[in-house]
């Protein structure tokens, strides 16, 4: 059995294994709240044990609150397969002509994030988890494949690379799907035919940080790039912490309580701009009064001073250890 064939099948069983839990709240509430539709959201899939994030559309994350609404204000997920209405729900979003096969992704992520969720709290389903009726599956659509999305794009010819080209087709379509994010778009893997090539895939009209390397003129084609290059920048440090569990927990910095407490409280307002949440975060600690400030860099200064005391404590013990350990 091939690498993804197993992690499919383990993903199925998790949910087979579980059995709905009780709501979380009512539809009537998740459908009204924004807040506690995505607090209930993540605990759902924190009980059932099943992965959950946010996807991205055309460079913006789905509102999956307004996804969930749309959908169960017409009958629910097998309703809309049943009538074709994807389409309908997907004009709520108003995405850009650029994006493409938006029913189809709309369609993907519902099933793989909201389906069962769907099923406790508008349908009040209980016992094991529901599975969609063979109707609500195409048998020409990717769909049993998750974590592929359709893009269809008219890649430009990179000289270095002529068997890249395909000709007689300006316009194609491709299964792909979405391997990392950067501010300038994200790696990618197009499957064509029996190739699988690996890329990078450019949003123009990011608002990322504007470098030469965001603004290549071929943009929106596919550059070849090894994906298990070793990358120079951005590594974490290895922590002690994995090799030896009862090494202390590394201290925090007053700014690092500060942060923590407001991207928990700004998660809950705003659950749709996470990207933002470093820069609001900077701007509310650069404005706080001296007096604000000091409360936090004392807790920082508590917690050097408890990280120091344990480390003192760990190295007494390992010396014990090691002189036993000779002893014998």
């Amino acid at each position: 059995m091939s690498q993804s064939s197993a992690a499919k099948t383990k993903g199925r069983s998790v949910v087979e294994d579980k059995l709905y839990p009780a709501p979380l709240s009512s539809h009537e509430d998740v459908s009204k709240d924004p807040i506690v539709f995505w607090d209930t959201l993540r605990r759902f899939h924190f009980i059932m044990g099943t992965k959950f994030m946010i996807p991205v559309i055309g460079g913006k994350e789905l509102d999956l609150h307004v996804l969930y609404v749309e959908a169960t204000k017409r009958g629910g997920y097998e309703k809309v397969v049943a009538e074709k209405k994807w389409r309908e729900v997907g004009a709520v979003f108003k995405f850009s002509p650029t994006t493409t096969s938006a029913s189809f992704v709309l369609r993907k992520h519902y099933l793989t994030l909201l389906y069962h969720y769907e099923q406790v709290h508008f349908f009040k389903m209980q016992g094991p988890p529901c599975v969609p009726s063979a109707a609500s599956f195409s048998v020409h659509s990717p769909s049993r494949r998750p974590g592929l999305a359709l893009v269809e794009y008219s890649p430009k010819r990179i000289n270095d690379h002529p068997d890249s080209h395909i000709e007689g087709h300006s316009c194609f379509t491709a299964v792909g799907r979405i391997d990392g994010k950067f501010d300038c778009g994200y790696l990618v893997s197009v499957k064509l035919g029996s190739e699988t090539l690996s890329g990078v895939l450019y949003h123009p009209d990011h608002p990322g940080p504007s470098t030469s390397f965001c603004q290549s003129n071929d943009v929106g084609a596919i550059i070849p790039y090894t994906p298990n290059s070793k990358r120079r920048h951005g590594r974490r440090r290895r922590s002690k912490r994995r090799g030896d569990p009862s090494y202390p927990k590394p201290n925090r910095s007053g700014y690092n309580f500060f942060f923590a407490e407001k991207h928990y409280k700004l998660k809950s307002l705003y659950p749709n701009r996470e990207r933002e949440f470093t820069k609001m975060i900077g701007e509310s600690w650069t404005n706080l009064s001296p007096e604000e400030r000091k409360v936090y860099q004392n807790i920082g200064l508590k917690d050097k001073e408890r990280y120091n005391r344990e480390l003192k404590e760990y190295k007494e013990r390992l010396k014990l250890r090691q002189g036993e350990g000779a002893n014998s």
